[in-house]
């Protein structure tokens, strides 16, 4: 992909870059490589990034939270491998930077909604949703967001993860919120799509972001193992894959007056796209 299309953003606009599910080791590698010259390269004031499959494939431990956070990550959403992890979650309690989904059953470790003032000077909010279709029967994210409606627009910019199986799912949750929410974005199927654009002339969306792992596999895991399950029927031990790492992320540019969005551009990128 070529980085010299995409314009450094104007004075009065932020540049968010939202970076789509980190597969293990190998998706951490990658932002530690190469996430700080990409920040400098594209003028990110805000980075956030997917991190429910970054320790071993599946969950989240705290020192890889730690680690992301020293390679240049401001700020983590999840999704339903969350507390996949073994060993005690209190942790997450203390994990100022990262969210769990909105509409997980109440109670658990961690927060829901994660204030970003301090680092812009600007009111950011940011949330994570899981989704129903095919999955677990979560609470309705559709109803979960309606509490952030009369601040979002207004004294909050509102910036939204869809952690979701289905684009439909997806693309109704990025309707719900259009026109008050500033940027949407979908993870979880670890596939990139096409359909970046601005929804009500406000909110910037796009369906899904893809991974930041090995795309030499299925959906990040060895190819090896889930060909043996699909032929097989058999319970197969998946593991993460290591080949052709890229980052699927989507670029943001938010008006600083209002958190409209103003610009939004996909991203699929590999060491040699920008190196």
């Amino acid at each position: 992909m070529d980085l010299e299309h995409i314009k450094e953003p104007l004075e009065n606009q932020v540049r968010l870059l939202a970076i789509g599910d980190i597969i293990g080791r190998p998706g951490r590698q990658w932002i530690k490589k190469n996430l700080s010259s990409l920040r400098q390269k594209l003028k990110v004031d805000l980075c956030i990034a997917n991190i429910e499959n970054a320790s071993g494939g599946f969950g989240i431990t705290e020192d890889s939270y730690k680690e992301l956070l020293d390679a240049g990550i401001d700020a983590m959403t999840s999704g339903n491998h969350h507390y996949d992890q073994r060993g005690e979650k209190t942790w997450m309690d203390h994990a100022d930077r990262m969210v769990r989904p909105l509409n997980f059953a109440p109670g658990g470790p961690g927060q829901t909604e994660l204030r970003l003032s301090g680092h812009l000077e600007l009111p950011i909010c940011l949330l994570n949703v899981m989704g129903r279709t095919f999955m677990k029967p979560y609470d309705c994210p559709f109803r979960a967001l309606e509490p952030h409606f009369d601040q979002a627009g207004k004294t909050n910019f509102y910036l939204l993860d869809v952690h979701a199986e289905t684009t439909s799912e997806k693309m109704a949750l990025g309707f719900w919120v259009a026109g008050r929410f500033s940027a949407v974005w979908g993870t979880h199927t670890h596939v990139p799509t096409a359909d970046a654009r601005i929804l009500d002339e406000y909110t910037g969306y796009l369906t899904d972001l893809g991974m930041t792992g090995p795309y030499d596999s299925v959906i990040g895991m060895r190819k090896e193992s889930v060909l043996q399950s699909f032929l097989t029927l058999e319970k197969a031990r998946f593991e993460v894959a290591s080949g052709d790492v890229r980052l699927g992320g989507c670029v943001y540019d938010l008006d600083r007056q209002t958190g409209q969005c103003t610009f939004v551009k996909p991203l699929w990128l590999s060491e040699q796209d920008f190196n």
